[in-house]
């Protein structure tokens, strides 16, 4: 019988193909089978590294099915290697799900690291990087974009996001509302490519840029963003934070469940922040009487 095989998580490059690491060269190059996101987009990359393998799609609405069938290869022996489109598995990609029933099947699971965006973004941002959150894409739609968005805002450490070109001057314009206009951040575009820039500003002059500047939209970004200041022992920053989650998520949420969310985010106490929702969402009748 022969010796169960393991699963290759392999890291590609993002942009620069010259990123492939040697090593993941050779286990591209030796694996039995190569489970991939987008096989013609895989296939074509493999073909210019001079590597022919079988390919298998996996990608996030079929992940689930094709579980038992590379788990089947694996207890023949075989060794499969998993990518994605670009940079590391699993980072806003699909995977884990794979990973986690091959781990619990009992099979070898190896990393090959290597380039991955949040990573390569962080370490020319040059805002604090010894504690970070990767948010990677939030949700499309503005409503539960902007309420997640506003749910981070107390978020001491730096935030990285991932964000499509069509979607950047909005997104932008969401963290300037929820954020504040004078918090740092770093959008990065075509990172490790021909046209790669890196634009340092804040959240309110990035947004003004994005709205006019068609080149800052062309390609997916990674937009790293400083933490906010401590709050602690400052009640009337405290008081300004809570209105301003407020604002932001009562028109999305209903009013239990958006004063559930700034009591914790703010270290608030509920019913303090439920009596001031009642109060704002009391100001903004009495502003829509008047205009009436």
């Amino acid at each position: 019988m022969s010796a169960p095989g393991t699963l290759f998580v392999v890291a590609t490059p993002i942009g620069n193909r010259g990123d492939l690491s040697a090593r993941a060269r050779e286990e591209l190059a030796r694996a039995d089978l190569i489970a991939a996101e987008d096989t013609r987009h895989s296939g074509a990359f493999l073909a210019q590294l001079g590597i022919s393998r079988p390919l298998l799609s996996l990608h996030e609405h079929n992940e689930a099915e094709r579980i038992p069938e590379i788990i089947a290869r694996l207890s023949g022996g075989a060794n499969v290697a998993l990518i994605s489109d670009a940079g590391t598995p699993l980072v806003s990609d699909p995977g884990y799900r794979l990973v986690a029933a091959v781990a619990q099947a009992g099979f070898g699971v190896v990393p090959v690291p290597g380039a991955c965006a949040a990573i390569t973004a962080l370490s020319a941002a040059g805002l604090p990087t010894d504690r970070f959150v990767f948010e990677g894409f939030l949700p499309a739609r503005g409503p539960k974009r902007r309420a997640r968005l506003a749910s981070l805002a107390a978020e001491s450490r730096t935030l990285v996001f991932y964000e499509a070109p069509h979607r950047l001057a909005e997104m932008l314009e969401d963290l300037a509302g929820a954020f504040g206009a004078v918090r740092r951040a770093v959008v990065a575009r075509e990172l490790t490519k021909l046209h790669e820039t890196l634009y340092r500003d804040t959240l309110g002059e990035l947004a003004r840029l994005a709205a006019g500047d068609e080149n800052m939209t062309r390609g997916e970004a990674v937009l790293v963003v400083a933490g906010a200041e401590a709050l602690e022992g400052d009640a009337d920053a405290a008081a300004v934070l809570v209105d301003r989650l407020l604002r932001a998520l009562l028109p999305a949420l209903p009013l239990s469940r958006a004063v559930d969310i700034v009591a914790e985010v703010a270290s608030q106490r509920r019913n303090a922040v439920y009596d001031r929702a009642l109060a704002l969402k009391a100001s903004v009748a009495d502003d829509a009487g008047k205009g009436a």
